[in-house]
C-alpha cells in the first residue's frame, strides 16, 4: 500500500504515505501529512500527494506537529505494544487534552516551558473556557504520557533531547492504602459466603492476584493436584464495552503462584457448583473456559465484580477498602509473618524487588524491629557477663 488515510479528529485526517526503505538501516520510512476537511478532501490530497511522488515533485515537509506526532506514536507504539486499557487511556488524555493544548506546536520547536504552561492552565480553577480544574494527579498522568510518547522521538530520531526531563510532573498525595488483618479477612469471607463471588474474593484474599489476571483464568490453568495457578493472561474492558485478553505486560507478571490448601480446596467446591449449573444449562465445562464467569460462560465484566466487593466491605464495615486491597492485604500478612520480600515479588508479579520493598515500605519499621529482635536471638550474647553469653571470637 503506497499510502492511506485515518481520521484523527472531528475534521481533521492524517495521510499516511510509504516512502520506502531507508537504504543505511533497511527500516521503513512513512511520511504523515495532517488534512483539515472532510473525507473527500483527505482522498483528493492523497490522490495529489502520491502524484507528487511519481513525477518527482514532491516536497517532504519540513516539520511534524506535536499532534501529528502523538497520533503516529498511538498507532505505532501505544495501540501495538501496551495493554489495551493502558492504550486506550493514552488515547483519551492525548486526544481530549494534549492535542488541543500542544498540538499545534512543530515538534521539534517543543520546550519545556511549553509543557510547564500546560500544566499550569490544567492546574488552574476558573478557566475562561468554563471547564473546572483538573487535579495533580491528572496532570501528572498528562506528564507521564507526554514523556513517555516524546522518549519514543528521541529513540526514533525526532527530537535530539526530551523536552519532558525539563519539566517537574506536579505532586500528589497517594491513595492511602487499607488493608485487611486476619480478623477483617474471616468477616468479609463470611459474608461473601452465600455470594457468587465467594471463590472469585477467596483466591484475590489468598493469593494477591490482581482483577485482570483472575477474571482471565482458564481450569487449565489451574492444577488443583499440585495447588498451583499459571498466570499467562489479562482480561480488560474497554470504554465501548468489548472485553479483550492480553498476556501480562512484563515477563515476571506471567508467573506460577502457589495456592494455600484452602484455597484450592475453595476452587475444587467452586468448579463442581460450577459443573452442576452447566449440567442444567446443557453446556458441559470444557478446560478452556474461565473459572469466573457467568452461569453461561461469559466474561464476568470488571466492574461488575468491583462494585459487587464495594457493597459487600461496606455491609461489613469495611468501607473504603477497594478490590485492589485485598493484593496489598495479601502482599502485607505474607511481609508481616516474615516471607522474604523476593517471595512476594515473585507472587505478586512485580517486574522488581524495589517495586515490592517501595509499595510497602510502611511495614518495613515492625519488620526492622523483629529483624532485630531475632539477631539477638540467634547471637544469644549476654553483655553482663554472667556466665550465660556466648564468646565472641576476635579477628
Amino acid at each position: 500500500m503506497r499510502g492511506h488515510i485515518r481520521k484523527r479528529g472531528k475534521n481533521s485526517w492524517t495521510i499516511v504515505l510509504s516512502m520506502g526503505q531507508d537504504p543505511s538501516t533497511g527500516k521503513r520510512r512513512q511520511q504523515w501529512v495532517s488534512v483539515k476537511g472532510n473525507k473527500k478532501d483527505a482522498e483528493r490530497k492523497l490522490a495529489e500527494l502520491l502524484h507528487q511522488i511519481d513525477t518527482g515533485g514532491f516536497v517532504r515537509p519540513a516539520k511534524v506537529t506535536v499532534a501529528e506526532f502523538l497520533d503516529r506514536w498511538l498507532h505505532d507504539y501505544a495501540w501495538p505494544n501496551l495493554a489495551p486499557r493502558t492504550a486506550e487511556g493514552y488515547e483519551q488524555i492525548i486526544r481530549g487534552h494534549l492535542v488541543p493544548g500542544l498540538g499545534y506546536i512543530p515538534l521539534t520547536e517543543l520546550r519545556p516551558e511549553h509543557l510547564q504552561r500546560y500544566y499550569s492552565e490544567k492546574l488552574a480553577s476558573g478557566r475562561r473556557d468554563g471547564k473546572g480544574s483538573l487535579s495533580p494527579r491528572t496532570v501528572r498522568h498528562h506528564h507521564m504520557t507526554l514523556h513517555g510518547a516524546l522518549q519514543s522521538a528521541v529513540k526514533w530520531g525526532l527530537l535530539a533531547r526530551n523536552p519532558a526531563d525539563g519539566v517537574d510532573a506536579p505532586r500528589y498525595q497517594a491513595h492511602e492504602m487499607r488493608t485487611l488483618n486476619e480478623d477483617d479477612i474471616r468477616i468479609f469471607l463470611a459474608a461473601a459466603h452465600p455470594t457468587p463471588y465467594y471463590a472469585l474474593f477467596y483466591l484475590a484474599l489468598f493469593t494477591g492476584m490482581r482483577r485482570s489476571e483472575l477474571l482471565a483464568l482458564r481450569w487449565n490453568d489451574i492444577d488443583l493436584d499440585l495447588a498451583q495457578v499459571s498466570v499467562v493472561r489479562t482480561l480488560h474492558q474497554l470504554h465501548d464495552r468489548k472485553i479483550v485478553f492480553r498476556a501480562p505486560k512484563t515477563a515476571k507478571g506471567r508467573r506460577t503462584v502457589a495456592l494455600p490448601p484452602s484455597a484450592a480446596l475453595r476452587l475444587r467446591e467452586h468448579r463442581q457448583k460450577q459443573e452442576a449449573v452447566r449440567v442444567c444449562l446443557g453446556i458441559p465445562l470444557q478446560g478452556d473456559d474461565l473459572v469466573f464467569s457467568q452461569p453461561d460462560g461469559r466474561p464476568l465484566l470488571p466492574d461488575t465484580v468491583t462494585h459487587a466487593w464495594v457493597k459487600l466491605a461496606r455491609r461489613t464495615g469495611l468501607s473504603g477498602v477497594r478490590f485492589h486491597d485485598a493484593r496489598h492485604s495479601h502482599a502485607s500478612l505474607m511481609l508481616k509473618a516474615g516471607i522474604h520480600p523476593k517471595v512476594v515479588q515473585e507472587r505478586l508479579g512485580h517486574a522488581s524487588i524495589q517495586i515490592t520493598l517501595d509499595t510497602y515500605s510502611h511495614i518495613a519499621p515492625g519488620l526492622q524491629a523483629a529483624a532485630a529482635a531475632r539477631f539477638d536471638q540467634g547471637l544469644a550474647y549476654d553483655p553482663t557477663g554472667d556466665g550465660n553469653s556466648v564468646p565472641v571470637k576476635s579477628g
